[in-house]
């Protein structure tokens, strides 16, 4: 499997809209299941959202729950992160994943990611 790539991402204001993408290799994400996850100076990265390629199926983190929507783009091998109602505390820098572990578990509080891409940066300000 190869990395996906993040892009996106920039300095808005809070209350302010971005979308992130997700993009897959040529050869596709090698996984039903990708995730969003993010990473705040001095915290551990956690689970924002996942999305089951197949049928659509999503999960969310509570903290984004009604203000994220993660969808996908079969046709272009891409996923998507729209953020609405941004707030400061929703600054850090935003990762792509793919679920890789045998029998993974496609939801932000699985620890069945990997793959990462080099991630894309988010500032929200007040």
């Amino acid at each position: 499997q190869v990395p996906p790539v993040e892009s996106g991402g920039g300095s808005v204001q809070a209350g302010g809209s971005l979308r992130l993408s997700c993009a897959a290799s040529e050869y596709g994400y090698g996984t039903s299941c990708v995730g969003w996850f993010r990473q705040a100076p001095g915290k551990t990265r956690e689970g924002v959202a996942t999305i089951w390629i197949d049928d659509g199926d999503t999960q969310y983190s509570d903290a984004v729950r009604g203000r994220f929507i993660i969808s996908r783009d079969n046709t272009k091998n891409t996923v998507y992160l729209e953020m609405n109602s941004l707030k400061p505390e929703d600054t850090a820098i935003y990762y792509c994943g793919l679920a890789v572990a045998e029998g993974y578990v496609c939801a932000p509080t699985s620890g069945d990611f990997g793959y990462w891409g080099p991630g894309t940066q988010v500032t929200v300000s007040s």
